[in-house]
């Protein structure tokens, strides 16, 4: 199994979690990681937010000895906010800092900021230089395709951002324009890997051990990203080393499995939240964990009915099976 190595952090192997929102929590994380996830995100953290101190970021960038190496990724607009930002928390435990210039949710893109970044090359260059210069751990950066099918630029921001010093790039394979839907066009992820000389790491439709594998041949890249393929599914990860290791799918996960990592992540969630929020943060995981099994529309319904910990526990017990 060969690493990753970005900047002077070198990772155990080549499987990355993407930081999403409202799911690469600390118990999703620990997840992720007890499945053999090389790299973790949290989920991206507004710089702004940071200096005008918002409580609200602080949860979001806590990191446990149990999970390292965690990267934390920062989004904004502003280089000096960003840079005197990423300058102040790489003291904190994380891998590396990294920019998100994917995020293709309207109240960020109106602000100029997630891949609105894509449509201006010479404020990412800013953004990049002024961020590398005041930092000693390794800044990366996680892009589009393009913003959208006119503006297929994936190619120059990553050579502007090798040319600004980051250490990696990470490529979703859609514009914003699409946002997750279609598919995921793999070859502008290849036309990246050939055109730079640092670490490429490929994000998009990897949905099974066997599509991960496939990304890194179609591409070459050098680290795979799952983002919605790991919803309901850390398995991922186990099948993806595995498959990389012996070119053979692991057996989904049984009934049995996905109940007992449900009630782990759901014990891990309230231990972190609290009961009222931990519930609540739960029903969504239990709605991807149980898709597909029998009866599951049924049970996401109950689930979403239940208001304490010993009643989401005994519906999973029950009802997961």
């Amino acid at each position: 199994m060969r690493t990753l190595k970005v900047g002077a952090v070198e990772i155990e192997n080549p499987l990355i979690l993407a930081p999403m929102a409202g799911v690469t929590d600390r118990p999703f994380r620990i997840l992720c990681k007890e499945k053999g996830c090389g790299l973790m995100y949290t989920e991206m953290v507004s710089a702004k937010a940071i200096l005008y101190k918002n409580r609200n970021t602080k949860p979001l960038m806590e990191v446990g000895e149990e999970e390292g190496p965690v990267a934390l990724q920062l989004f904004g607009s502003d280089p000096e906010i960003l840079s005197r930002i990423a300058a102040q928390v790489e003291e904190g435990p994380y891998a590396w800092i990294d920019l998100n210039m994917g995020c293709p949710v309207p109240k960020v893109v109106n602000n100029g900021e997630g891949s609105a970044l894509m449509k201006d090359p010479r404020l990412v260059e800013r953004i990049l230089t002024a961020m590398v210069q005041k930092m000693k751990k390794p800044v990366t950066v996680k892009i589009r395709k393009g913003f959208d099918d006119s503006r297929v630029n994936a190619v120059e921001i990553a050579r502007i951002a090798e040319g600004c010093g980051a250490a990696a790039v990470a490529v979703h394979g859609r514009t914003r324009e699409q946002f997750y839907s279609g598919k995921a066009d793999w070859d502008i992820i290849r036309q990246v890997k050939e055109a730079v000389k640092i670490p490429v790491i490929g994000n998009g439709d990897v949905f099974t051990a066997g599509d991960g594998a496939r990304m890194m041949e179609e591409t070459g890249c050098d680290g795979v990203m799952v983002a919605r393929g790991a919803k309901g599914n850390p398995w991922i990860f186990s099948g993806l080393l595995h498959y990389l290791r012996t070119g053979k799918e692991l057996p989904s996960p049984s009934a049995d499995e996905i109940r007992e990592e449900i009630l782990r992540h759901m014990k891990l969630q309230v231990e972190y939240r609290g009961e009222y929020l931990g519930v609540r943060e739960m029903r969504k995981h239990v709605a991807w964990y149980t898709a597909g099994l029998a009866h599951s529309a049924a049970l996401r319904n109950e689930i979403n009915q239940a208001e304490s910990y010993e009643a989401l526990k005994g519906l999973i017990e029950e009802r997961v099976r």
